[in-house]
């Protein structure tokens, strides 16, 4: 692994812990996005290089007065390399993570044939999946969102 990319996570995983008490003992608000990213019949996780090591929809933190669409905008550029224009609003959903309660702003687009180019310094793998074929070990919030955006019977059927 390149030096940078691990110095990258080394910082990634520093910063997530030292905030963990904070998050714990202030109870910031959380608002945050999360997206779902098709290409045809699938569906793109991410592990992230930090943190619970599950499946997770990309995404991350709302900036102060950043519209959740250009939060959503934003994280994928860092996140994957992508500049995805065309969101399909999901909604919000409630949200707790590590103390914290909020709001998720959840949106869907699709890539098809478009070439991510994951940030190895915040993301450990990144994969595309199809519905019948998620991986167990999915974070809290993966399978409702995913929901929202492909409403189907095979998908719920993976997710029991």
């Amino acid at each position: 692994m390149d030096l940078r990319v691990a110095l990258r996570r080394l910082a990634f995983r520093l910063a997530y812990t030292s905030l963990r008490p904070y998050w714990f003992l202030g109870r910031p608000r959380l608002n945050g996005v999360k997206c779902v990213l098709t290409d045809r019949d699938r569906v793109l996780l991410v592990r992230h290089s930090y943190g619970p090591r599950h499946w997770e929809l990309p995404g991350g933190a709302i900036k102060r007065d950043e519209p959740p669409s250009s939060a959503a905008r934003r994280e994928m550029r860092e996140e994957l390399g992508v500049d995805v224009v065309d969101w399909m609003a999901l909604g919000e959903m409630p949200a707790r993570l590590h103390g914290r309660r909020g709001t998720l702003h959840c949106f869907k687009a699709s890539l098809a044939a478009v070439r991510i180019a994951p940030d190895r310094g915040e993301l450990a793998a990144a994969a595309w999946f199809a519905p019948a074929e998620l991986p167990p070990d999915l974070g809290p919030y993966v399978a409702s969102i995913i929901d929202r955006a492909i409403p189907t019977r095979s998908f719920r059927a993976a997710c029991s």
